[in-house]
């Protein structure tokens, strides 16, 4: 039998430094699928006040797992909304609508897993745009990544939360 030794990897809490991904929030990369062999990657996101991570999406080949660690995060989950406080695990399974943001007028913080990991290299894409992008170029750059954006549905949710994005 053989056995494979895989070195000791230590993610300390100053490391791995929060990038800008959508306004409002910051993505710090913690597991890329380079890491897992493309079984997973784990992202931290760290929100403004009442900031949208994402107009409502689905996404066709990965799941996605949200852990709150601190503040409130609501959601919609195929149609239903919800809030989710810390210790809560919002599940948002592949080809359902959906979308996330902080619900609280204090900074959030939460754990995405994305299964299987590649998702994490569009939210790296949106870290890099110098503009807000418009829905025509959102469905560019969401398109590698089989993943569907809906405006029209997004506003009206920014608009009754009062949220950024």
């Amino acid at each position: 039998m053989s056995t494979t030794t895989v070195p000791v990897r230590l993610l300390a809490a100053a490391d791995g430094q929060p990038e800008p991904g959508t306004p409002g929030v910051q993505d710090r990369f913690m597991i890329d699928g380079s890491d897992s062999d493309g079984r997973f990657a784990l992202v931290q996101h760290l929100f403004a006040p009442r900031a949208l991570a994402a107009p409502m999406h689905r996404h066709h080949r990965e799941d996605e797992f949200t852990y709150v660690l601190t503040g409130r995060i609501g959601a919609v989950l195929g149609g239903v909304e919800v809030v989710a406080e810390p210790g809560d695990l919002l599940f948002k399974p592949r080809g359902q609508w959906h979308t996330f943001w902080n619900a609280g007028d204090e900074p959030a913080s939460c754990l995405e897993i994305i299964s299987p990991a590649g998702l994490e290299q569009f939210f790296r894409s949106l870290a890099e745009l110098t503009e807000e992008p418009s829905p025509e170029l959102l469905a560019e750059l969401a398109a590698p990544y089989h993943c569907d954006a809906d405006m029209d549905a997004t506003l009206p949710l920014v608009e009754r939360h009062g949220l950024s994005f």
